[in-house]
């Protein structure tokens, strides 16, 4: 070996040593977390709105009517407040050469919950600085570590909640990898005990608390030995010690992507869990069956703080074109009917869940890119008028 590659590696090693430190801190900071917030005793709720980029701010403008006709009693008695945060569009991010500005971060923590629309994350050749994912950067900062995404489609009998690990895996580093040399670039995948216990409890509390017998755990564990097969182990002990009642079954990633669709392969799916990257893809999957990404909602779930959002993008060609107003704001509606329900208020994420169902089966549903027909606003606004005469 010559010296420039003694060098590289040396060099290398001293830098997966620094992130294996940190990771250390935070591991202790995982097993110091506290119990989660009960919202039925809080006298106050505090629901941050960011509008995001893009269609962002259209469709979640129509989030936020729903919100306020689901919420009315709430919001006028001033134990709900609705309060926006201002500051984090590509535009400014970019010129403050930040993915999360600091006191949109502030803003964010000072509430219980939040609702938000896509963010641009730029990718090579896009006309802003190379940043750092905002999305993963807020789930870090409120210590997000679920990501939860409901799949529906009641004519086939598929009613599956994922819930994907949202800060391990390939994406926690994700930005920290070591380009060794030239020849040489090295990313890293990261499982660790307290991370995906506290994964697998809040999966297998909602299969208790949801009447769900069956949790499923996906991953290459075959391939990937250690980081996916701890990730499975961890689950099985978990699910051994705490919930007997419930079933796990395992299966591998690529076959589930593959025959995800397939009655035979998927009857007994219930909960699904799966590590970050795997849980990316696989949901998005199941959300091009469910109807599109445009149809699907993901949350984002911590100890102290949630945050709802839409699983699709910013959808530039549509806000180039001036066909903003016409986006589908069907997925960013869900998000805010998982927020509901998430703050205590089951059966009114159950009545959107109905009226979505009556309105996306009629003629009247949005159609995402043209500039003629109904609009996002009117959508809602036959949303809104199902909502109320369900009520």
């Amino acid at each position: 070996m010559d010296a420039l590659h003694t060098q590289a590696i040396e060099r290398a090693t001293k830098r997966f040593g620094e992130l294996l430190a940190g990771e250390f801190e935070r591991i202790e900071r995982v097993k110091q977390g506290g119990k989660p917030k009960d919202y039925a005793s809080l006298d106050h709720i505090t629901i941050g709105i960011l509008p995001g980029d893009g269609i962002g701010p259209t469709i979640v403008q129509q989030a936020v009517r729903v919100l306020e006709c689901l919420l009315a009693d709430q919001i006028a008695s001033g134990r709900i407040e609705i309060r926006p945060i201002d500051g984090l569009t590509i535009e400014r991010r970019a010129e403050l050469g930040e993915s999360l500005p600091q006191d949109v971060l502030d803003a964010a923590l000072a509430c219980d919950v939040l609702l938000k629309g896509p963010l641009v994350t730029p990718r090579p050749g896009d006309p802003w600085p190379n940043l750092v994912s905002a999305n993963s950067l807020l789930r870090r900062g409120l210590d997000l570590f679920v990501g939860m995404r409901p799949i529906r489609i009641p004519d086939q009998g598929i009613d599956w909640t994922f819930f994907r690990e949202n800060l391990e895996g390939e994406y926690i580093w994700g930005d920290k990898g070591i380009q060794v040399d030239d020849d040489l670039a090295v990313d890293f995948k990261v499982c660790t005990l307290p991370g995906t216990e506290r994964l697998a409890r809040m999966a297998l509390n909602y299969a208790r608390d949801n009447g769900k017998t069956t949790v499923t755990v996906v991953t290459k564990a075959n391939i990937v030995k250690h980081a996916d097969g701890n990730f499975q182990k961890i689950i099985c002990d978990v699910a051994e010690r705490e919930y007997p009642e419930i079933t796990v079954q395992t299966r591998l990633v690529d076959a589930t992507a593959a025959k995800l669709m397939d009655p035979d392969f998927n009857k007994d799916f219930q909960v699904i869990v799966l590590p970050n990257l795997y849980g990316d893809i696989v949901t998005d999957i199941a959300a091009e069956h469910q109807g599109g990404l445009g149809s699907a909602a993901s949350a984002n779930l911590g100890t102290q703080h949630a945050l709802f959002e839409a699983i699709h993008g910013t959808a530039p060609t549509l806000a180039e074109r001036g066909l903003a107003p016409w986006a589908n704001p069907c997925s960013v509606i869900r998000a805010a009917g998982l927020l509901v329900g998430h703050i205590g208020f089951a059966d009114r994420r159950a009545l959107l869940e109905r009226a979505l169902d009556i309105c996306c089966a009629t003629e009247r549903r949005v159609v995402m890119g043209f500039g003629d027909g109904p609009t996002s606003a009117d959508f809602t606004d036959y949303l809104i008028e199902t909502i109320e005469g369900l009520k």
